[in-house]
């Protein structure tokens, strides 16, 4: 593959200087065209079903509940194992091995074969082996202190205080979400002709929307169970405020340095959607849509709850920043400015503003932006072209990969951390170079390291030198020569962020990830792992529609709750 297929025809986008900053990565929202939206268009425009087929649990809510989901041409099965777990079972870790749901999207269907089967491995999740027609293997523990309010509420007649389901968002959390081939189950290859999950990780992300319907329908069941006739069921406007909880950690961030090809796809595609609408005029009527989600971007802010004081200062910032970037509307509307103008000039505010400002933008143009959520899948291939000579690489390198030649690596704070593999917890760390052990099984995450030395090692050799004889001589350099070229001329490229500095924020890498995929209420647990709500907001499974929830707010009128939310009480615990 020749590494110029990444450029051609298209629209004037934003300097990667500009778009892969880390700090502007780290600040990424949900978007049109983040995974859980394009899915739930997908479901809407397709009229898919989402129907429980089986629901066999005890009376405690232990044993197999399976949801049937229905599309246009084929149909497929959710199957959720509930198991009864100890307190002190309940670990968010890889390292887990008990949880209180597992459960596999399936295609096609279930019979009592393949059904002891499932039952056989998926409780075991890594440790199991699946067949080829399990799409998904994933597991999530409760919400104790949500889980348990609710079904008590419930069960005595009454709707829950809202300001616990505010504190948290979710029944149940998701510790992974397996997908493409692991562990046996069905490889990617095999969903790229499928017209139901041939996008981005759609099948995960169904498989997560499905296991929110089933949440809202256990508690439902266990409040029947315990309070008979006068039990409720929790109101709507409160459902569709519930999502799915995901914890993440340090094992996610190696993905988007691992999968460069994947990352400059997914983010020069939001950048052709961005470039398609920067040009339209602002207008009233325009004002009239963003303002709206702009105003609801600000409550949604001061409804998060984060243990983070980090995390809270930066939504306490975004929030006045916007109300400043609502106030600067009318006068760019009158003075007949283009959105990209408008962009431009919210740059003077914080990376949190400038990005809900550009997810809120997006909202207004469905009809330019979202068939780009139909391009986002990749070619992983990195390659070097024919006749390339070393000065033609250094040419490249001095242009796209300044921010790496600028390091100073001969700094101890420029190297201050290597990245490795542990063999107890079985997750990527982060230690101390010179001061902790692992040093020796260095992951190659240094990007900006190798760029820096590729550099270092093309400078003694005479431009004119054929790269491929550079080489032959050096071929510790091949794997991030192909790199470097590749990505070079891709719209993106890499990420601008050395991780073995001294400051480096992993959260970075896990923030524009999650907000790929479609996370909101973000809730940094420190500075290396971080929980996140997926479908807050979303329609449920028997309304589902392919309008806009973006910044989820939690419903305080008296039809949908009987308290009013308090957004200064304290978050959830480690329950």
């Amino acid at each position: 593959m020749d590494a110029h297929r990444c450029t051609g025809t298209q629209p004037q986008l934003r300097h990667p200087d500009t778009v892969m900053a880390p700090e502007r990565l780290g600040a990424m929202h949900q978007t049109r065209i983040s995974f859980v939206r394009s899915l739930i268009r997908r479901m809407a425009n397709q009229h898919w079903q989402v129907s429980q087929y089986r629901w066999a649990l005890s009376e405690l809510g232990f044993g197999t509940a399976i949801y049937r989901l229905q599309t246009p041409e084929n149909h497929y099965h959710l199957v959720v194992f509930s198991d009864a777990i100890a307190d002190e079972e309940r670990n968010d870790r890889v390292i887990a091995e008990k949880w209180d749901i597992t459960f596999a999207l399936v295609q096609g269907d279930v019979d009592d074969a393949l059904l002891t089967q499932l039952q056989s491995n998926v409780p075991l999740q890594e440790a199991g082996r699946n067949s080829s027609k399990v799409l998904v293997l994933a597991r999530a523990n409760k919400s104790v202190r949500v889980f348990d309010h609710l079904v008590e509420s419930l069960s005595r007649g009454r709707q829950p205080d809202s300001q616990v389901l505010a504190n948290v968002g979710y029944i149940l959390r998701t510790t992974a979400v397996y997908g493409n081939g692991k562990f046996g189950i069905a490889d990617f290859e095999i969903l790229k002709n499928n017209d139901d999950f041939n996008l981005s990780f759609s099948a995960q992300m169904c498989a997560v929307y499905m296991l929110r319907q089933f949440s809202l329908d256990w508690i439902h069941f266990l409040a029947r169970q315990q309070g008979g006739d006068e039990a409720v069921e929790l109101a709507r406007p409160l459902q569709r405020y519930l999502g799915v909880g995901n914890a993440t950690g340090l094992g996610m961030a190696p993905y988007l340095i691992n999968h460069p090809r994947i990352v400059d796809q997914w983010l020069s595609e939001r950048e052709k959607a961005v470039a398609a609408i920067s040009n339209k005029a602002i207008t009233p009527a325009g004002c009239e849509t963003i303002i709206p989600l702009l105003q609801r971007a600000c409550l949604h802010l001061q409804q998060v709850v984060t243990i983070d004081d980090h995390q809270r200062a930066l939504n306490h910032q975004a929030v006045s920043d916007i109300e400043a970037v609502i106030g600067s509307l009318p006068v760019a509307a009158n003075q007949h400015q283009s959105w990209l103008h408008w962009l431009e000039q919210n740059q003077r505010y914080s990376y949190e503003a400038q990005e809900i400002a550009l997810a809120c933008l997006l909202e207004l143009y469905p009809e330019d932006v979202d068939n780009f959520e139909n391009t986002m899948n990749a070619d992983e291939n990195l390659a070097l072209s024919p006749g390339i000579t070393v000065g033609d690489l250094q040419q490249l390198l001095a242009t796209r990969y300044r921010w790496a030649l600028d390091i100073d690596f001969t700094q101890p704070e420029n190297s201050y951390w290597f990245w490795y593999r542990s063999e107890d917890k079985e997750e990527p760390r982060m230690g101390v170079r010179g001061q902790e052990p692992g040093e020796d099984r260095e992951l190659g995450l240094d990007i900006a390291r190798q760029v820096y030395r590729l550099n270092q090692a093309l400078s003694a050799e005479s431009g004119q030198c054929s790269l491929a004889e550079f080489l032959l001589k050096q071929p510790q350099f091949r794997s991030i020569a192909r790199r470097a070229w590749t990505l070079g001329h891709c719209p993106m490229g890499d990420i601008q962020m050395n991780v073995l500095s001294l400051t480096a924020l992993p959260m970075h890498l896990l923030r524009c990830k999650l907000a790929m995929f479609g996370a909101t209420k973000f809730d940094p647990r420190s500075d290396r792992w971080v929980r996140v709500t997926f479908f807050q907001g979303a329609p449920l499974s028997d309304e589902i529609h392919d309008g806009e929830w973006l910044f989820p707010l939690l419903p305080v009128n008296d039809t949908a709750t009987n308290t009013t939310a308090n957004t200064s009480s304290q978050p959830e615990d480690n329950a």
